[in-house]
């Protein structure tokens, strides 16, 4: 559906810069975009290349392991439906720790066979879990550590000091995750004790 609508979105602005007469306008953005995209992707790549090979090295010295045995406390009170050695814990651990460290790219994966995991212990029902509904919250928000995404943007365009946005991107993610778990255990009071 999602390429449908991007597709219709692309033909209707062709069709209507041919009409106001703007197509040599249309062509030098598409151009110009395109060469953008290829510099910011390489830019990206180097980032997370490094980040990613930090990562490995860090599962190696069994820093993620450590990391995931700090988390696993938080996570087991997060989500008290799932059971304590459960698959689904070790991938929401390990989405968390990714998120941290700003890769976003890494993190999908193990988001997504979390969310599976969940459904499993959802009993493959259409409607979301408590869990799925808070993993979902947490996920949206994320603590993020390191940026590295968007420091590697700021350095594709040449920014004096990419890296300065790391302490206010800890403090805006922290809040916006507090926030959406605030939120997601008012909603769930509300529905359990609150809306009776």
């Amino acid at each position: 559906m999602v390429n449908l609508i991007w597709a219709a979105m692309a033909l209707i602005g062709i069709v209507f810069a041919a009409i106001n007469g703007t197509m040599e306008e249309v062509n030098e953005a598409v151009f110009k975009s395109a060469k953008e995209a290829v510099t910011i992707s390489i830019g990206m790549i180097s980032i997370l290349v490094f980040w990613l090979g930090l990562m490995k090295i860090a599962e190696d010295a069994g820093l993620l392991a450590k990391l995931a045995r700090l988390f696993t406390p938080l996570v087991r009170r997060l989500f008290p439906e799932v059971p304590k050695d459960h698959p689904a814990l070790g991938y929401i651990v390990s989405n968390m720790v990714a998120n941290m460290f700003g890769l976003g790219n890494a993190a999908t994966p193990l988001g997504i066979k979390a969310m599976e995991e969940l459904k499993k212990l959802n009993g493959e029902r259409e409607t979301a879990s408590r869990s799925m509904v808070t993993f979902l919250a947490m996920n949206t928000s994320g603590i993020t550590l390191i940026p590295a995404t968007v420091i590697s943007i700021r350095m594709t365009y040449g920014s004096a000091s990419p890296g300065e946005i790391i302490g206010t991107t800890f403090i805006a993610s922290s809040l916006a995750t507090i926030g959406a778990i605030f939120i997601d255990r008012y909603y769930y009071w509300k529905r359990t004790r609150g809306g009776k």
